[in-house]
């Protein structure tokens, strides 16, 4: 039955339908290859017959079947580079290896395709001289102190040269700086003798401080202790002075109560006395003295010419002299 079928069509229509089943198959290609879906942070670059036509980022994307094609596709992440060490030179001769680990970023997908042949490698060797440049600068003590400026001066060299070639380097880090293994024993002594240094200082200012807070201690001992001797002695005089003032009131009262009772002429004269005191207080317009008090007045005025005239002969005998 195939075989009549086969018969009853012409060799043209054989032909025909062979060309356009070709057709079909060649379109159906075409539509596939045309259909180019970039990911999430990439990019690609299109050529259109050998020559840079545009760049596509990330999302489904149709070209031209057999005319445009894609170049290369560039990855817009954050990239780490970690590169083996590299033999430097400090000023004082002395050789070290360095390694480095760089951060860079795709911001120019086209210049970075067609601005240098392989980039990794550039800046590898970009970063190696650019690293023998800062340390032949540097003496082996600032090189290892100084590891932030260090960076700061490569990232800022590195995103320079880089920049043509659609790179930007974001951080540069010195992952490892190893001097040769002598000079790593004499700094390991050198540090050695320096904590061993810091730990005697710090034992003589402690002790230091120790005698310091001792004398202090019993300065402050001394002195309350002298004070408390001097208080002592003071409320100790104050307590004879009060017993003695005590003792002599209580005299005083006694003999007071004991003229009262029985009074002798002493005590009427004075008390004829504070009498008289009391008479002439200024209120009074006249003033009576009994001839007591006028023989008294009279025998101290004799007693008072008396003694002048003893100091007398005394007085004159200093002149002469």
């Amino acid at each position: 039955m195939s075989n009549v079928i086969l018969a009853q069509i012409s060799p043209v229509a054989i032909t025909l339908i062979v060309i356009f089943s070709f057709v079909a198959l060649m379109l159906l290609i075409a539509l596939i290859t045309s259909i180019k879906i970039i990911d999430q942070s990439s990019a690609a670059i299109i050529q259109r017959l050998g020559k840079f036509h545009k760049t596509i980022e990330a999302g489904p994307h149709l070209i031209i079947p057999f005319i445009d094609k894609v170049y290369r596709k560039v990855s817009l992440k954050e990239q780490v580079a970690d590169f083996d060490p590299q033999p430097v030179i400090t000023s004082d001769n002395v050789t070290m290896q360095v390694d480095t680990v760089v951060f860079f970023q795709i911001l120019d997908p086209r210049m970075y395709a067609y601005g240098v042949a392989n980039p990794l490698k550039a800046i590898e060797n970009l970063t190696a001289t650019t690293l023998r440049n800062i340390f032949g600068e540097m003496e082996l003590d600032e090189t290892l102190t100084s590891r932030d400026v260090i960076n700061q001066k490569m990232r800022t060299i590195l995103d320079e040269a880089t920049d043509p070639w659609g790179i930007k380097v974001n951080r540069v880090e010195l992952k490892n700086i190893l001097p040769p293994r002598d000079i790593q024993e004499a700094m390991e002594k050198q540090m050695r003798a320096e904590r061993e240094k810091r730990e005697a200082i710090l034992r003589a200012e402690g002790e230091k401080q120790s005698n310091i807070l001792t004398a202090q201690g019993e300065k402050e001992s001394m002195i309350l202790q002298a004070e408390a001797k001097k208080i002592a002695k003071i409320k100790e005089a104050e307590g004879i002075a009060e017993a003695m003032i005590k003792d002599y009131q209580a005299r005083a009262e006694s003999i007071r109560l004991i003229n009262e009772a029985a009074p002798g002429e002493q005590y009427l004269k004075l008390k004829s006395f504070e009498c008289y005191e009391s008479l002439a207080n200024g209120k009074a317009t006249k003033l009576i003295v009994p001839n007591e008090l006028g023989n008294l007045v009279s025998n101290i005025s004799a007693i008072s010419t008396s003694l002048d005239k003893s100091d007398l002969p005394v007085k004159e005998s200093k002149k002469n002299n």
